[in-house]
């Protein structure tokens, strides 16, 4: 799958082109101006001392100092011209990426953490640091060899041998520490994931004592990470002390040389010391190649992780805007197998849902009733059959129009960092009377109100200042913000008290009344005792769907059966309220009752 030309992170970097021209010309006149130093040495030594003239050294010199302002000048704004096409990356490659990250968290269901922010980091690193200018000045050390060339072929040939000497340090650096760099990042994100599942889960690693045998798990991973990267830090120094042998070296060597040369009045004292110079600047990139080859070979293993990622995902895709649903719901044959599983939660699921409908689900664990809310929602595709609304296939719903539509409550409940209202209105554009309807059907308005400043409480990344129950409570105004056709609840009452449970019974009536499709998976009877239809799922297979009492009448059948004497004649089904059959010790709603949570 892929977007438009690849993805935005290769269209960015496409667009750019004529930015990394313009930053080319740049380099080619700052390496022109480069050759101001050696010049002006060479006119000194063979023109101003020779002929003993001050205005010809006050000339040169107000020339110099000139042309090297000038020089300054264009290195400023060619480091201006790089911040911004880093910023320009970031701009347009961040909106799509943290969209990659959420598509990949759930079709994976494996964390990668913000490990794609940091190579996004990384990439812009790169292209506006020291690194990349070396590849820019590059091209033009043939210029600068070809110049010694010129004073003389016996310091051209020294200084070819030594930059060849330098490049192919930089050459042989590349090909021994590729691998070990290569691992190190991967071994350093498996130990950067696990820290970060281990911080998620500080209260329970705390309270079991698992802080030692976890952090001795940490540490394996981190120091084996650590020893690749050493491992080939250790390479990479060895080859950047060679090359700063090497380079004062060539410098000796050039020196040694154009002193013989002077000596047999081959060259002059001025063309000595100019071309010492111009070798020193002709292998510079080749030097600054080899120090920066490590954030080089991190940028390019970054750019293409984000890469892959983001070709990945059709982030960019768009689908014809559709009607607003009503709340028809119809799940045909669907077969749902999690992400990264092999084995289906969900095998041949079939029911329909009117608008207004209130349907129970219920099973014992690992029946598949959070996996079917997950289907439900089209969190997860199925991989047969189809889950539709008001007859359209979830996928083909642009899922920011959908998600309006929809009103969605999990297990555990996550809130985000902002306040009360604005987790309610799911960080949209606040509308103060939606929000208020919603948390006043939600029954948590007066409970909203007794925060410290009501609405506008700051409730701290994942809600962290506020209680289980409360968060429940404001995680359902969510659901139910805007009033969605739709709606799925997953064990709503999970952490909820008598009173908390007496209000979401109102709620789901509530909810009934203005003819909202509810979909409410609970093990609590209580909740179940206003459904219209039941579901109970078994091994990821429906065994009974139906109305209410007719589902709970074959629930109870059996019970009935096995309690009658030997040799009775089977005694009818009691004809008892469907509130009141919650309550009977059918072996299956026990079963159901002992399945909190898959």
């Amino acid at each position: 799958m892929r977007n438009k030309l690849s993805n935005e992170l290769r269209e960015t970097v496409y667009a750019a082109r004529f930015i990394f021209l313009s930053v080319a010309i740049f380099s080619f006149f700052l390496n022109l101006l480069m050759l101001v130093s050696p010049f002006y040495m060479l006119q000194v030594y063979d023109r101003v001392l020779t002929s003993g003239s001050k205005d010809t050294l006050y000339v040169l010199s107000i020339l110099a100092v000139g042309l090297l302002a000038i020089s300054a000048l264009l290195e400023w704004i060619r480091g201006r011209i790089l911040v911004r096409l880093g910023a320009r990356l970031d701009r347009h490659v961040t909106h799509d990426l943290f969209a990659a990250l959420i598509e990949d968290r759930i079709a994976t269901r494996r964390s990668t953490g913000s490990q794609p922010i940091r190579d996004l980091e990384s990439v812009r690193g790169f292209l506006t640091g020291p690194g990349l200018l070396a590849f820019f000045d590059a091209p033009w050390v043939p210029l600068f060899l070809g110049l010694i060339f010129l004073f003389h072929p016996v310091l051209g040939i020294v200084a070819c041998v030594g930059a060849a000497i330098l490049f192919g340090l930089a050459i042989l650096s590349e090909f021994m520490t590729r691998a070990p760099w290569q691992r190190a990042s991967s071994e350093s994100l498996q130990a950067h994931r696990f820290a970060e599942a281990s911080l998620r889960n500080a209260d329970v690693i705390w309270a079991l004592g698992m802080l030692g045998d976890l952090r001795r798990r940490w540490q394996e991973k981190h120091l084996s990470a650590l020893a690749y990267s050493g491992a080939a830090t250790d390479q990479l120094g060895t080859f950047s002390a060679i090359a700063k042998f090497v380079r004062p070296l060539l410098q000796t060597a050039m020196l040694g040389f154009g002193a013989y040369l002077v000596i047999d009045q081959a060259i002059s004292a001025g063309v000595m010391i100019a071309s010492s110079i111009v070798m020193g600047r002709a292998l510079a990139p080749v030097e600054a190649s080899i120090t920066h080859w490590r954030s080089f070979i991190s940028a390019r293993s970054a750019y293409g992780r984000l890469s892959k990622l983001l070709v990945e995902y059709d982030i960019n895709r768009q689908r014809m805007k559709l009607p607003a649903p009503k709340g028809k719901v119809s799940v045909e044959g669907m077969t749902l197998v999690p992400p990264g599983a092999n084995k289906p939660a969900l095998i041949n699921i079939t029911f329909q849902l009117m608008p207004g409908e209130l349907l129970g689900v219920v099973g014992p664990s690992a029946a598949g009733k959070s996996s079917l809310a997950r289907g439900l929602m089209g969190i997860w595709a199925p991989k047969v059959g189809h889950v539709r609304l008001d007859g359209a296939d979830m996928a083909e719903w642009d899922r920011k129009d959908l998600g309006r539509h929809l009103g969605y409550l999990p297990q555990d409940v996550e809130l985000f960092d902002g306040t009360v209202a604005e987790n309610i209105a799911r960080f949209e554009d606040l509308v103060p009377e939606a929000v208020n309807q919603a948390a006043q059907i939600a029954n948590a308005h007066d409970m909203i109100l007794h925060l410290p400043e009501g609405y506008d409480t700051q409730i701290g990344e994942g809600g962290c200042v506020l209680s289980g129950g409360q968060r429940q409570r404001i995680g359902l105004a969510r659901a139910i913000y805007g009033l969605p056709c739709f709606i799925v609840l997953d064990e709503p009452n999970a952490n909820l008290d008598a009173e908390g449970e007496a209000a979401l019974r109102v709620t789901l009536k509530k909810l009934k009344e203005l003819k909202k499709t509810v979909v409410i998976i609970s093990h609590k009877r209580s909740t179940l005792a206003d459904t219209d239809k039941l579901l109970v799922l078994d091994g990821g297979r429906v065994k009974s769907f139906g109305a209410q009492a007719d589902v709970l009448q074959q629930l109870w059948k059996p019970q009935v059966v096995a309690n009658q004497p030997p040799g009775a004649a089977p005694a009818p089904a009691p004809a008892a309220p469907a509130a009141s059959v919650t309550v009977q010790a059918a072996p299956m709603m026990k079963k159901a009752e002992a399945g909190a949570k898959k």
